[in-house]
């Protein structure tokens, strides 16, 4: 099990989590730790609104699981959508994630003051197709706002971590979504099955 310790050395830590796939090792690996996490699950780019109660049942389901606290951020999307105006047209690991990453986690640091946590991290780090230097910049961004909490810049891919997230989604039998969550990533995926069905069409 990988070896971690809280920037400050406290042992109470919240948690932003994407979705009960991603979160699951980290957890474990936390517990581990001697570290408690509560869960804060704070994302209103998720679309449809369908798709963002299957990953929060799931997530709920994990955490209680273990006897953990989980927060249950509201699902604003229209506040999400709005503030992504003027940036539909931007790629992956443009300007557009940036400023998804901003917008959650300057709501988890917000939530972070406001209840005793000093330490907040982030289970996006764990993803291998986002940028870990975009949410880095987006969870320091929000600690400055809210002084007295820490933005811990974990790695969480290294350590074993994604292998043993492969396991848990297999132990737990997690739903496992194909797209990051919001609807420009949806379309993206959409274009890249029908450029597939296409091109198997052709090769019939």
């Amino acid at each position: 099990m990988l070896q971690i310790k809280t920037p400050n050395g406290d042992n109470k830590v919240l948690l932003h989590s994407c979705c009960a796939p991603c979160s699951s090792a980290i957890i474990e690996c936390m517990l581990a730790n001697g570290i408690c996490p509560t869960v804060f699950y704070c994302n209103p780019n998720i679309y449809p609104q369908k798709e963002y109660e299957i990953r929060k049942a799931e997530a709920i389901r994990y955490v209680q699981n273990l006897g953990l606290d989980f927060v249950d951020a509201d699902y604003n999307y229209e506040h999400w959508r709005n503030t992504m105006c003027g940036l539909e047209n931007e790629p992956e690991r443009g300007g557009r994630c940036l400023k998804c990453f901003t917008l959650r986690l300057t709501e988890t640091a917000r939530y972070a003051s406001g209840h005793g946590f000093s330490v907040f991290t982030t289970t996006l780090a764990s993803s291998r197709w986002k940028s870990l230097e975009q949410i880095n910049e987006a969870g320091r961004h929000a600690a400055t706002l809210y002084p007295g909490t820490i933005f811990w810049e974990q790695n969480w891919r290294k350590g074993g971590l994604q292998d043993r997230r492969n396991q848990l989604l297999k132990e737990y039998d997690f739903y496992n979504q194909q797209y990051c969550g919001c609807e420009f990533s949806m379309k993206r995926l959409d274009n890249v099955e029908k450029s597939s069905e296409q091109l198997f069409s052709e090769c019939k």
